[in-house]
């Protein structure tokens, strides 16, 4: 165990990022370079290893957190790494990517700073690579059974890790040409660099796993098996076709369908969803163009949406060279401690700075966020292309306008940073598989995440956003993880991979 002790003697002191300068002159990740050990193992000491640790509720995955804090306390970085990948397929990923729903359900957090969770866990990631310690697991025998995933995001990959490992002969199909989904595409460099993509997409494949990219399962019809060129550079496959040929399909596509903002002025050029922003910036980085056909360099931008993706593209926006960037952000300024209603060990909503936020006030010296504030209209000039963006303040229950409180924010790149509604409503995808739509525009599914839609779905499985709807990456990746299982025992009547939640688990609530 750690030092009983570690939280009275230790403060809190999270791993330092590169100074803001360096960061927004290049595209490497925050923390790149940065020392972490022995800091590490000091932090982890702080762990009070608890009788009851509620991190392990606070993560979706159920991460043995006080287990490889002991491990990365001592030094013992081999028994560390076992132990995190014990529930978690791409720690490395969720230790970069995830807002740590654990630190706040620490029990140090009740009273005190917790323990730097997100840290530990990447650094123990990190240095198990560094010391070679990332191997294939290839099956010992093969099932006989086939199985097609659907998308190669964190949910589909997880999930086809998991199947491989059980002996199953799994195919992942991915609609782009490079694997990954958000995480190669969404996700900007600056915060998931894309060789921790492509190290796991390599492991996987010695374990057995195949990929097949440029394959848009449920694109438009043609060719004798279904398959032919849809004119975006990826081959279309009948999704029915795909069903009969596996004996069992596994959905995670994603919800790519972005939410929209129905007020005057949207058709003008120049306002465009925040994954097309991010995807084309991701692309220049990829070395697809030479420079993104959508850039905020010379511009002023307005980004519409609060939310992480709406930080994404502000550190995007900043690293172009925008003349200036604003973040809408219709919700009130959260306080800087729980709510009442939000007690731990709840996910509070409290004032949080991401990286970007941190830059944009070291660029300009204040926060690039306007709170309480809602889009009225977009202006355009006489060529049809936005040159502002009128706003109001609004009340913080109802949202009404507040009275004399509009102004004007120039605009040259508006970004739509609202959400997703769920998968896409294009396509053949849904016909094909015999998959019908819940009431918040996912695939339905039952608890064991099978998809509902009659004889036609029996066979499928739904992981990821595409059942639970814009989500973290902990979720997908425990989403991934149990839909396997489910699979699993449809194949052979058992299993024995596990399964961290069910479909209709949600986070913690008050």
């Amino acid at each position: 165990m750690t030092d009983p002790f570690g939280f009275m003697k230790t403060p809190r002191r999270p791993v330092p990022a590169r100074p803001v300068e360096a960061r927004l002159g290049d595209w490497r990740e925050v923390y790149a370079g940065q020392a972490l050990l022995p800091l590490i193992s000091e932090q982890a000491n702080r762990c009070m290893d608890c009788g009851l640790p509620f991190c392990h509720s606070g993560c979706p995955l159920g991460n043995l957190i006080p287990e490889w804090n002991a491990y990365a306390a001592r030094g013992n970085w081999r028994a560390a790494y076992d132990r995190l990948h014990a529930t978690n397929n791409f720690p490395e990923v969720t230790g970069r990517l995830c807002p740590a729903p654990c630190e706040d359900a620490c029990v140090l957090a009740i009273n005190d700073d917790p323990v730097t969770i997100k840290n530990v866990e990447q650094a123990i990631a990190d240095e198990g690579l560094r010391r070679g310690y990332l191997a294939p697991r290839p099956p010992e025998r093969l099932s006989g059974k086939t199985v097609a995933v659907i998308g190669s995001g964190p949910a589909g990959l997880a999930a086809a890790q998991q199947l491989t490992r059980a002996g199953h002969t799994v195919a992942v199909y991915e609609r782009s040409d490079r694997l990954g989904g958000l995480l190669r595409y969404g996700i900007p460099e600056f915060k998931l660099e894309k060789e921790q993509v492509e190290l796991r997409i390599g492991q996987m494949r010695e374990e057995g796993t195949v990929f097949r990219t440029g394959v848009h399962v449920g694109g438009p019809a043609g060719g004798a098996a279904g398959a032919s060129d849809t004119g975006s550079g990826a081959v279309s496959l009948d999704a029915a076709h795909l069903r009969r040929r596996f004996d069992a399909v596994v959905v995670a596509v994603g919800a790519l369908e972005g939410r929209e903002l129905p007020v005057p002025g949207r058709e003008l050029l120049g306002i465009h969803q925040a994954m097309e922003y991010l995807t084309c910036a991701n692309r220049v980085r990829e070395g697809d163009y030479p420079a993104s056909p959508v850039s905020a360099e010379g511009r002023h931008v307005i980004i519409v949406g609060g939310g992480d993706t709406g930080s994404d593209c502000l550190g995007t926006a900043l690293r172009q060279g925008a003349l200036s960037v604003v973040q809408l952000d219709i919700n009130p300024v959260p306080g800087d401690t729980r709510p009442d209603h939000q007690p731990w060990p709840v996910y509070p909503k409290v004032y949080r700075i991401s990286h970007a936020h941190e830059e944009a006030r070291g660029r300009e010296g204040t926060d690039p966020r306007l709170f309480a504030s809602a889009t009225l209209c977009f202006e355009g000039d006489a060529a049809g292309r936005v040159r502002a963006l009128r706003l109001t303040a609004v009340e913080p229950v109802a949202r009404r306008p507040v009275g004399d409180s509009e102004r004007v924010l120039p605009a040259g790149l508006v970004l739509l940073a609202l959400g997703f509604n769920g998968p896409e409503r294009t396509g053949g995808l849904p016909d094909g598989l015999g998959l019908t739509w819940d009431a918040r525009g996912t695939f339905a599914r039952d608890a064991a995440f099978a998809a509902l839609g009659g004889p036609r779905a029996s066979g499928v499985f739904v992981a990821g956003d595409a059942g639970r709807g814009q989500s973290l990456v902990v979720w997908a990746i425990a989403e991934g993880r149990s839909a396997a299982a489910a699979v699993d025992r449809y194949l052979t009547g058992s299993t024995e991979l596990p399964a961290p939640v069910s479909a209709f688990d949600v986070p913690l609530t008050a």
